[in-house]
């Protein structure tokens, strides 16, 4: 057994925190993810720094926040070649780096059959899987990553392709009906069955960290059918309804006019989508445990980003509410006290420090990243003060008692989030102090000052 710890990390596409049987979800079941939670730490207010998958993972990967790391968007901005990755530092201090599924951190190169892009390792990987996105898999006819050429393998590319097209003509948020391809056939079920094999054949020579990318739950809600079947009369909760007042027109705008029996039968697909990596995770912890690796390895478990799932009428991502901001975060590993919940505020990107500190680094200069070792380890209850996220078209910044939205070329936001968790009523004019204070916390945080730079009163 290498004396250092092994790192399994888990990590979802577009899971919000909320939809988890440990967190009190009684209408999904996710037995598996509610192990981890069991063997270690529950964290219920972790907030990403950018909710949506390229900026918030390449702020994740560099430890910095979205503005320095220079990706604001899905498409549109670029690090710097030279900016290093957690992924590097743990390959340079002696661990095997490996992944599977979607990375999407920029273009890396044809990852082809095996899913080895070149720019893969240059971000620090020795063992690469870079699998198509869940919605790029479905836009082109010709295999050009592993999972295209497994379902091309088994004769079901067409079949696969077929159906995203009628999805894409429907448009993503009302394309949720079930996969037409088997269980074992299914992007996770592919995914998770690399990463279990991995984890079996792995040498135990040197210590080693493995990221998991599942491609769900992000919508298209396409669970396969056994899963879907499980949740067909399942009672869900309902979802926040459109709220007009005190509401910036581009949040307004997104609305999609759903109907209530859609927005149930999105939830129920999502829930199914969700079970389903639960059972891969099931695999994975299984593996680890049959390897005699368990007591030593950390395992951690996020995601991007959350998924609005009809709050306020929306689907997806995008926006500064709290279903789209906060994740689940599970962390259990040698060390860790079991069954615990902490509510100390953590960002995304703090995992970065943190997985390093616990691999025996010294802490990296100047990002952004903090680590929450000290209270995984019971050394401390609090963690940060605040968490800052932001996109191209706003900035947010929260405490425990309040959440402040700066809108660029609209109104501001204020919420009581101890009072008014669910962000109905906007009292940005009626608490002005606690306004401007907020505000002078966000630009402390983006620009170092109360101050925004002349010429950059409004927009980053």
């Amino acid at each position: 057994m290498a004396e250092r710890p092994n790192f399994l990390f888990v990590f979802d596409d577009q899971h919000r925190y909320d939809y988890l049987g440990a967190a009190g979800a009684a209408w999904i079941d996710t037995p598996n993810l509610d192990r981890i939670a069991a063997r270690g730490m529950r964290f219920t207010q972790c907030a990403v720094n950018a909710p949506v998958c390229a900026a918030s993972r390449m702020a994740l990967a560099t430890g910095l926040s979205p503005i320095r790391a220079g990706v604001l968007m899905n498409g549109f901005g670029k690090a710097a070649h030279d900016t290093p990755t957690f992924y590097q530092r743990l390959r340079d201090h002696g661990y095997w780096v490996a992944s599977t599924g979607k990375l999407h951190l920029g273009p890396l190169g044809a990852a082809g059959p095996h899913g080895q892009p070149p720019g893969a390792y240059r971000l620090g990987f020795t063992h690469p899987h870079d699998c198509e996105g869940k919605m790029a898999a479905g836009y082109q006819r010709k295999a050009n990553g592993p999972y295209s050429h497994y379902l091309q393998e088994l004769g079901l590319l067409d079949d696969f392709i077929d159906d995203y097209q009628k999805r894409i003509e429907v448009g993503w948020g009302h394309a949720n009906w079930d996969s037409v391809l088997p269980t074992e056939a299914f992007a996770d079920a592919f995914i998770g069955r690399y990463a279990t094999e991995w984890i079996a054949d792995v040498p135990d020579v040197n210590p080693w960290f493995m990221v998991v990318n599942f491609v769900g739950p992000h919508s298209p809600f396409d669970p396969p059918r056994e899963y879907a079947d499980k949740y067909r009369d399942r009672e869900m909760p309902k979802a926040i309804p459109r709220i007009e007042n005190g509401k910036p027109q581009w949040i307004l705008d997104r609305d999609l006019g759903l109907s209530p029996q859609a927005v149930t039968e999105a939830q129920r697909q999502y829930c199914a989508a969700i079970e389903a990596i639960d059972d891969q995770v099931g695999t994975m912890l299984d593996a680890l445990e049959h390897r005699g690796m368990l007591d030593n390895t950390y395992i951690v478990f996020s995601s991007d980003h959350g998924e609005m799932l009809g709050d306020f009428g929306m689907y997806a991502k995008y926006v500064p509410c709290e279903a789209a901001l906060r994740v689940p975060l599970l962390v259990a590993g040698p060390g860790i006290e079991p069954g615990q919940v902490s509510d100390a505020l953590v960002e995304l990107i703090d995992i970065n420090a943190t997985i390093c500190e616990l691999a025996g680094m010294r802490a990296q200069e100047h990002i952004d990243a903090q680590s929450f070792a000290p209270v995984l380890c019971g050394e401390a209850t609090e963690h940060r003060t605040e968490t800052a996220s932001l996109l191209d078209n706003f900035r947010c910044i929260r405490n425990r008692d309040y959440k402040f939205i700066e809108n660029y070329n609209d109104i501001c936001e204020l919420y009581d989030l101890r009072q008014d968790p669910g962000e109905r009523n906007n009292i940005a004019d009626e608490m002005p102090a606690v306004r401007e204070e907020m505000r002078g916390r966000l630009r402390e945080r983006f620009f170092g000052g109360r101050k925004a730079p002349a010429g950059m009163p409004i927009k980053l």
